[in-house]
């Protein structure tokens, strides 16, 4: 008899819901930020007074040993198809557990990492999604502090999206005027006004001097685009 479900079946089931497995301050964050989006979440700690502390606020919330394939399979953890490791401070069921689902056969897990030797095995393992949530938030942080931006994402491979406030030189007329692709490498992708949501902006967006602005290109062209002053 097979040990694993059908895709299928699995996607059946829990295809809008997700399990997080470790519910301190990130896997916290995380499930509950989940929850507010409307997706049915598991959390799954080996603290009593984590999973009770949390026990209104989640869809379910269990206590259990992450590390015991037994435990998972009784809480029907092999039948999802998206998961998360969130434990942090103890390393050796971080791996045992990511290892677990991994042989479970989930299609999506993601793991946090506490260090690139950490993140580097769970890799190994073939976990798809490894995180470095405080290595992550240091380096937005430190971007956001040194230049004139209001939020950051940094995405692969030297590219970046960031909110600012439009420099001088190019308020008062069209972007296709101002030339800021040209001249600095990026691209205004969004503008809000005052009292109004983001809309798309358009060769023909005169910007303002109290717009916000989302732009995206290469990480350090947005940051010079956002220091001039």
């Amino acid at each position: 008899m097979a040990r694993k479900r059908s895709n299928r079946n699995r996607r059946g089931a829990h295809h809008e819901s997700v399990v997080v497995i470790g519910l301190g301050r990130f896997g916290r964050s995380l499930a509950l930020e989940l929850v507010d989006e409307d997706t049915e979440v598991l959390g799954i700690d080996e603290n009593p007074e984590v999973v009770q502390s949390l026990s209104g606020s989640l869809t379910h919330t269990v206590r259990a040993d992450s590390t015991k394939e037994d435990a998972l399979r009784q809480l029907a953890v092999h039948e999802f198809d998206r998961a998360v490791v969130a434990i942090g401070s103890d390393l050796e069921a971080s791996i045992l557990t990511a290892s677990l689902l991994i042989s479970f056969g989930i299609e999506n897990v993601w793991a946090k990492a506490t260090s690139e030797a950490h993140g580097r095995i769970l890799t190994q393992l073939g976990v798809q999604h490894v995180v470095f949530p405080e290595h992550d938030m240091g380096q937005r942080v430190a971007h956001l502090v040194r230049g004139g931006m209001l939020d950051y994402i940094e995405f692969e491979d030297d590219f970046a999206m960031v909110k600012t406030t439009p420099p001088p030189d190019v308020l008062d007329i069209p972007l296709s005027s101002s030339a800021v692709r040209t001249r600095y490498g990026i691209t205004v992708v969004a503008i809000k006004r005052p009292g109004e949501g983001f809309s798309y902006a358009t060769p023909d967006t005169v910007v303002q001097a109290d717009d916000t602005l989302i732009v995206a290109g290469r990480t350090r062209a947005t940051e010079r685009f956002s220091e001039r002053r």
